[in-house]
């Protein structure tokens, strides 16, 4: 089955209020109240989630939530105020009156979470229950798998429910979703193809990319004027002012991704557009080439074009790595998406585009993912850098060979190999970092 640059968008892009792990489980609990009869009021929530959605949820802060973090308070306020409709922006409708709610959910111990040990890849599972008037009890449950707002089976006492707009769409063949099937014919293309797809952008695509970069760097102003979360992007802007350090394209991109990354972490109430399924990847896919135009003779819409390559690439990437993993996404997906961006506007052939990809998780490939939370920014700022240093060591004529570790002579068969990495060579990695995260958890120390 063959797809556009515009299936691509739709399924890969879309705005995600919060960290996409807690929202996720936020939607699931909304969705699984939704079901109950006569609107009645969910009392309790129980959610069972395999060990990476757990990771990345587990020291995060919610949006619209001050103070909170958890996916035990992303459950509780998922029941008692979140919109399935909205899917990843479910959270948005939340009042301080749901904030209250869901706060005394917590203390009642009525918002509970369970670790599916031994489960590969995304999976919640989200049980709500209430009693009506006349004292009969009702079960609800939804089911998301494989991507955080697939919603695959909803059931109420017991009962499946076929027909609902909350329900995911299945592809014809092999009862496949849209999803999975793109992500296989993403896994068949090459880089010369990746980059067909991009040229073939229309006005209406750059319009809905310029809408991203419109909520991405809403969320990195914000960074800058309040310094939340860690503060890393407004560090290095008062570096900058010190001179400190130089105000050069590569500090600029770093500044812009982190500030961003900064508020998202900090739980900051702004939507991110999202790229292949998280919201910090599109940060990074999105940012560093929206702050490296301003130092090049180009024209936004050429930096839009681009940007458009850098989601193309990161979900290529991500095909072969998986949605969630012992490797960082940010860094080596929507890293390698950014630095083909950033080639492509400087005027890079695709000989200088797949080098800067391959310098890029050359680099980067050994960074893990160890949960959601502030010192993401670091790791975005990170990123971003290095994805304006690839670029830039591409075009003039760097080029890492096939002698060195895990890359290969293609870029094609370098994302294959960053995929077994991830999918086979990290598991324990994964299972460690979890184990060193729920530690310290039971320490008291998330």
């Amino acid at each position: 089955m063959a797809f556009s640059v515009k299936d691509v968008l739709r399924l890969q892009v879309a705005p995600a209020l919060g960290c996409t792990e807690p929202v996720a489980v936020a939607l699931a609990a909304a969705a699984a109240a939704s079901l109950l009869p006569g609107g009645l009021a969910a009392a309790s929530v129980e959610v069972w989630v395999d060990p990476n959605v757990y990771k990345n949820g587990l020291a995060v802060s919610i949006p619209g939530a001050p103070g909170l973090c958890g996916l035990d308070t992303a459950a509780a306020l998922g029941l008692a105020g979140g919109d399935p409709a909205l899917r990843l922006e479910v959270l948005d409708p939340i009042t301080p009156q749901d904030v209250d709610r869901a706060k005394e959910l917590l203390r009642q111990g009525r918002a509970s979470v369970h670790l599916l040990a031994d489960r590969r890849g995304l999976l919640i599972r989200a049980v709500v229950r209430a009693t009506g008037p006349d004292g009969a009890t009702h079960e609800a449950q939804a089911v998301i798998e494989g991507q955080h707002d697939r919603i695959v089976s909803l059931s109420l006492d017991g009962e499946a429910v076929a027909q609902s707009p909350l329900l995911a769409e299945v592809a014809a063949t092999g009862g496949k979703s849209q999803m999975d099937e793109l992500e296989d014919w993403l896994r068949g293309l090459s880089l010369a193809e990746l980059l067909v797809l991009a040229d073939e952008l229309d006005a209406e695509d750059l319009a809905f990319l310029e809408q991203g970069v419109a909520y991405n760097t809403r969320l990195a102003r914000h960074g800058l004027k309040y310094g939340c979360g860690l503060g890393v992007g407004k560090t290095f802007e008062r570096l900058a002012r010190q001179k400190l350090i130089a105000k050069d394209l590569s500090l600029a991109a770093r500044m812009l991704t982190s500030a961003a990354a900064d508020a998202r972490m900090d739980g900051v109430k702004l939507p991110a557009m999202s790229s292949a399924g998280s919201g910090n990847h599109g940060l990074t896919a999105v940012l560093p080439i929206w702050a490296v135009k301003d130092y090049l003779d180009c024209t936004e819409a050429d930096a839009l074009r681009a940007i458009g390559l850098s989601h193309i690439v990161t979900a290529s990437v991500k095909a072969h790595t998986g949605r969630l993993s012992a490797v960082c996404g940010c860094s080596v997906a929507a890293g390698a998406g950014a630095t083909a961006g950033i080639a492509m506007l400087m005027g890079g052939s695709l000989a200088h585009i797949a080098g800067a990809i391959k310098l890029l998780i050359e680099d980067l490939a050994g960074v893990i993912c160890d949960g959601a939370k502030a010192g993401c920014a670091l790791k975005l700022a990170t990123a971003a850098g290095t994805a304006v240093q690839a670029a830039l060591f591409s075009l003039h004529g760097m080029r890492v060979s096939a002698t060195n570790g895990i890359i290969a002579e293609s870029p094609e068969q370098t994302m294959r190999n960053v995929g077994q990495l991830s999918c086979e060579g990290m598991v324990e990695t994964d299972r460690t970092i979890l184990a060193i995260m729920i530690e310290k958890k039971l320490a008291g120390y998330v």
